[in-house]
């Protein structure tokens, strides 16, 4: 399955799926990490103070945390790795607690 693009200033740019339909432009990203340390959760608390978090689980475990270059934090259900290999290009199949 190819990855989703959207148009930005007449480029295609790549979408990259977090999870149930959620998608990320992947200019965007700034960092994909593993949401179990406690700086995480910090980050995590701060976000929603400022309004500035996005909860992409569908009311899943958040099994990683998507940081953008517009300091937006996105929760996602989707396993840190799945993420990456989708970055990358790959869709893998199954697993990374995705519905």
């Amino acid at each position: 399955m190819a990855p989703a693009r959207c148009q930005e200033d007449g480029d295609l740019e790549k979408l990259v799926n977090v999870g149930f339909g959620n998608t990320v432009p992947s200019s965007r990203i700034v960092a994909i990490v593993n949401a179990s340390s406690a700086p995480l959760k910090r980050l995590k608390d701060e976000a929603r103070e400022d309004k500035k978090l996005i909860d992409a689980t569908n009311g899943r475990r958040t099994r990683s945390i998507i940081i953008t270059d517009s300091d937006h934090v996105i929760l996602s259900a989707v396993q840190t790795e799945t993420i990456v290999q989708r970055l990358a290009g790959g869709e893998r199949k199954g697993g990374g607690g995705e519905g």
